[in-house]
């Protein structure tokens, strides 16, 4: 079954003069024009391609990436605007259409704005919205304490910055638990930190409990191990911001995990730094 606004995997069926036609096994195929084609694309061979609609509505294949697919959220600049709608760069040679109805403020050319791609019921076309807490899952039943999940910061709160986990929830990082300025738009990886009784996420910038520890021991061995010195010009008196320049976590993590690889042998702490032990 081919499907619109997603990655495909195809067979190469046959090669016209306009490209090749690609088929997915049930009966359906789909043109590849020919300035997509790669070296190597023969019939019979299987490749990955994006599926989407062209400026006539007729399906079309692309070895283009898009910077989303379907369900999905991304930070887009908008190219044009017109009396329908605005039009957002998404990768491909067709922009992305935002209709006026899917704005929460009316879309600035040359702005970036937080959008989520969809199937337009009444069209069925591929088109995103600005409105995005109505494709959010309020139901977090499932999600744990300390589990990683991948983010999107889309919106400043008085309380800290609401942000999208793995394109399906929304979570806060409170702005006493930041390590560092946040930007809209950036991806990053956060931590659960709790859920909250009204189904709320609160969300950790690193690790919580051993294993934050466990990670960040980790990553100071590995950059000791690296080093051609085998040597860190840090130590437990050097100030937050210097540890979070070097190694992008909190002094506390610092702390505890050079505590970690003393007791373990692995480190020496001296007064100038931290030395591997060979």
């Amino acid at each position: 079954m081919l499907k619109l606004g997603c990655y495909n995997h195809l067979e190469i069926l046959r090669t016209t003069s306009v490209g090749l036609y690609l088929g997915d096994g049930e009966g359906n195929d789909v043109l590849l024009p020919n300035k997509y084609i790669k070296p190597g694309f023969i019939v019979g061979k299987t490749i990955e391609v994006f599926v989407y609609k062209d400026y006539e509505h007729r399906w079309i294949a692309t070895t283009l990436r898009p910077y989303f697919q379907l369900h999905q959220f991304a930070s887009l600049k908008v190219k044009a605007v017109s009396d329908k709608g605005a039009f957002l760069d998404w990768g491909l040679e067709k922009d992305l259409f935002v209709p006026y109805r899917e704005q929460n403020l009316k879309m600035k050319e040359g702005n970036r704005y937080i959008v989520f791609l969809y199937i337009d019921d009444q069209t069925d076309r591929l088109v995103a919205s600005a409105k995005l807490n109505k494709f959010l899952d309020e139901d977090t039943w499932s999600l744990e304490p300390n589990q990683a999940m991948q983010g999107l910061v889309f919106e400043s709160t008085p309380l800290g910055w609401n942000i999208i986990l793995d394109h399906r929830y929304k979570g806060l990082v409170y702005h006493t638990d930041l390590r560092r300025t946040l930007k809209l738009g950036e991806r990053l990886t956060v931590y659960i930190k709790q859920i909250r009784e009204d189904g709320g996420i609160d969300l950790s910038m690193e690790p919580l409990g051993v294993q934050r520890l466990e990670e960040g021991a980790q990553k100071i061995l590995d950059i000791l191990e690296t080093s051609k010195k085998a040597y860190l010009k840090l130590n437990d008196k050097s100030s937050p911001d210097e540890i979070q320049q070097m190694l992008d976590m909190s002094k506390k993590t610092f702390k505890s995990s050079i505590g970690i690889l003393y007791k373990m042998k692995k480190i020496e702490i001296r007064e100038d730094g931290i030395y591997l032990v060979r």
